[in-house]
Formats: C-alpha cells, sequence, structure tokens
C-alpha cells in the first residue's frame, strides 16, 4: 500500500512554533514529531512506501526522514516550487502512484485505521473516499430567524452539527486522471467538479480520536494528552488495557472503527 503525505505547508495557523521547524516537524508529547508518529503508524498498518509532498522548509524534512528505512517504509519526494493547493502536487506524478493509493495531510493525530480506509475505498468504486467526523460547533451569540422583516423565531446559541473532513482520502488515479497538471487545484476544486458531473464521493465516518494539530487548540490538547493517549495510538510500542478504565466517562473516544 502507497500513502501521499501533504507536507508542504507553512503552518502559518501554528506561528511561533513553526517560525524555524515546518508544521510536520512540530513536537507532540517529549519523543515524537507528528510527521514520525504518522510514519510509524502507517508502517504498523501495512504501507511500504510513501510520496512526501514538501514545499516550505522541504530540506528539514527531506533530511529528518530520509530514504524512511527506519519505519520500514521507502520514502520518496514531491517537492513544490510554487504552492498548488492540495491535489495539484499529484496531477502531475500520477504516473509514479499506484492505481490506488491513501492522500493524507501531514498535520493529523487520529488512531484512525489507515489500511481499512484505503480497502473500503477500493471496494466501493468511489471516486474518492473522505473519511469525516462529526463536529459540533456552538454559537456564540442568540440566533434569529428573519422573513420579511419580522422576527419569526429566536433561538439561544443554538449547537450546529457538521460531519467535516478529517483531510485524509482514499484515492484513484483515474479519478485525478482528466485533471491537468502544474496548475493549483485543491480538494475543493474536485469535490464540487466531481459532485457537478453526477460523481459523488464516499463517506468514511470515523468516530475515534482525531485532532488536526494546524489548529492551536488542538495542538495544545495533543500535547497534554499524548503521553496518556500514546498506546492507542502508536500501540507497536506496547498496549495499555487500563486506559479503558482510565478514559471511562472523559471527553476522549477510543475504538476508531467506521460507523
Amino acid at each position: 500500500m502507497h500513502a501521499v503525505i501533504l507536507a508542504g505547508g507553512k503552518g502559518t495557523r501554528l506561528r511561533p512554533y513553526t517560525t524555524c521547524v515546518p508544521k510536520p516537524l512540530v513536537p507532540i508529547g517529549d519523543r515524537f514529531s507528528i510527521l514520525e508518529i504518522v510514519l510509524h503508524q502507517l508502517s504498523h498498518h501495512g504501507f511500504r512506501s510513501v510520496t512526501l509532498a514538501i514545499g516550505h522548509m522541504g530540506p528539514l524534512i527531506r533530511a529528518f526522514v530520509g530514504d524512511g528505512s527506519r519505519w520500514g517504509l521507502s520514502v520518496n519526494y514531491l517537492e513544490e516550487t510554487t504552492p498548488l493547493g492540495t491535489i495539484g502536487p499529484l496531477l502531475g506524478e500520477l504516473n509514479s502512484l499506484p492505481q490506488h493509493f491513501l492522500v493524507m495531510n501531514g498535520d493529523v493525530l487520529t488512531d484512525l485505521n489507515y489500511a481499512d480506509l484505503l480497502h473500503t475505498h477500493i471496494a466501493s468504486h468511489a471516486p474518492v473516499t473522505v473519511a469525516t467526523y462529526s463536529r459540533e460547533v456552538r454559537s456564540e451569540f442568540g440566533v434569529l430567524d428573519i422573513q420579511d422583516g419580522e422576527i419569526m423565531s429566536f433561538r439561544e446559541k443554538p449547537v450546529f452539527d457538521f460531519s467535516v473532513s478529517m483531510g485524509i482520502y482514499g484515492f484513484s488515479q483515474d479519478t485525478l486522471r482528466p485533471y491537468p497538471a502544474g496548475q493549483p487545484f485543491g480538494f475543493d476544486n474536485l469535490i464540487l467538479d466531481l459532485l457537478s458531473r453526477n460523481l459523488h464521493p464516499a463517506s468514511y465516518a470515523f468516530s475515534g480520536y482525531w485532532l488536526d494539530i494546524g489548529r492551536p487548540e488542538d495542538y495544545d490538547r495533543a500535547n497534554a494528552e499524548f503521553g496518556t493517549l500514546q498506546p492507542i495510538l502508536m500501540p507497536q510500542f506496547g498496549t495499555a488495557p487500563f486506559l479503558q478504565e482510565t478514559f471511562a466517562g472523559a471527553d476522549v473516544r477510543l475504538g476508531g472503527s467506521p460507523n
């Protein structure tokens, strides 16, 4: 199995942490960078090759990861000279990728089973499979529903439920073939174009542990929780059955099986 890790962003939301260190190399806990955790997880789930799409501070990432052999992976690099968005960097490299492959952001901390996502994508024959997560957003304001200048109803700081993309996808070469290489092309462009052609991506709903450490609040939470959660996120370093009891009733979801 092959994975593409998007690691070329500037990490502006995490400044000043990312002033001297590229976002994928910011530390989580006392021992690992987020990229190192991801590489350990991919190897644990049976992936054997990785393409790292690098840009900002790319030489530092290349120097740290090398050929990937210390994780049991074969790593090659795709270097962006100009930002091409989420999908753009892949379009000129399709011939070097397998028919089906995983694409993921290099800043996600999750216990999602990457292999199961890719296998589910292949079996579904969907153009793209998107790992999705349910998030609640509470309005900071009371919400008014207005019709013809009259207030029809009022809701005090309502909570809205959304399914959001986790930044992890199952892709197929055939889906990306129609798009020209060398131009900026984002995930949003791809999804809108597929929907306009009545080609519906699949959702891989996930309810386990997931943080986007590109968000400062998620990064702080990841550092606070990682020492306890490491056996779940990196089971190859040892298991801790007591964690189920430790987190019973806490605001942390374990297990990671798709709904």
